[in-house]
């Protein structure tokens, strides 16, 4: 009779979302989804690492771009062959004379701010050289952008990723996340030594403990 009361006890609460067996819940778990309105805003410095300018840029120009649902993030380059963008102006082999701050994110219109955002994906490819870091963030924004709170990593070389934020609640805030590529510039023919990073979603599925049969089988 015990054994059959708190069977149905148990169904119960799991049928009113009462019980959690073995799970570390995050208020909203994202990964990468060729789907999501990706933006990209692009910092410039220049080598000495001084802030220049900076405006919003198409992600295909930063240069990011998706192939199935996987996102390719490469080093940064400019058509333009004026010397402020390449050291005695660009062509084959000319150095770039900027450093290139590319963010490609996402900012779901006020859905985010007063929730733990976890970020997870995995990395498929990362060649990248020293002249580059490729970065995973989630970043909250005061309303005016006049500060930021933030969490970041460094993509590894492969294998997954996951970060999370607890994010301010304020609906006016400016949450988003995405990827950050950092380093100079590249000559559009000169790009395939500096490598490239390539990620792509993360599923997460239920372990054993939080499965039904796993939770039937304990009360047989």
């Amino acid at each position: 009779m015990k054994n059959g009361l708190l069977k149905n006890v148990v169904l119960g609460m799991l049928l009113s979302g009462a019980l959690s067996v073995g799970v570390a819940r995050a208020d909203v778990t994202v990964t990468v989804n060729p789907a999501d309105p990706y933006l990209g805003f692009m910092n410039v410095f220049d080598l000495g690492l001084n802030y220049q300018f900076s405006s919003g840029w198409g992600t295909a120009d930063l240069v990011a771009v998706f192939t199935g649902s996987n996102l390719r993030l490469s080093p940064n380059t400019i058509g333009d062959p004026d010397p402020y963008w390449y050291i005695g102006g660009g062509g084959p082999g000319a150095p770039g004379n900027k450093i290139m701050e590319a963010n490609m994110y996402v900012e779901p219109a006020g859905s985010l701010p007063g929730q733990t955002v976890t970020f997870v994906g995995t990395v498929i490819s990362n060649t990248l050289t020293p002249a580059h870091v490729a970065r995973v963030l989630i970043r909250d924004f005061a309303p005016d952008f006049s500060s930021v709170v933030e969490q970041s990593a460094v993509l590894p070389t492969s294998g997954d990723f996951s970060i999370s934020l607890a994010t301010i609640n304020d609906p006016a805030r400016h949450v988003q996340y995405g990827f950050q590529m950092k380093g100079v510039n590249v000559w559009v023919t000169d790009t395939a030594p500096f490598g490239a990073v390539v990620v792509g979603p993360l599923s997460v599925t239920p372990t054993q403990a939080t499965t039904w049969g796993r939770v039937k089988s304990l009360y047989r």
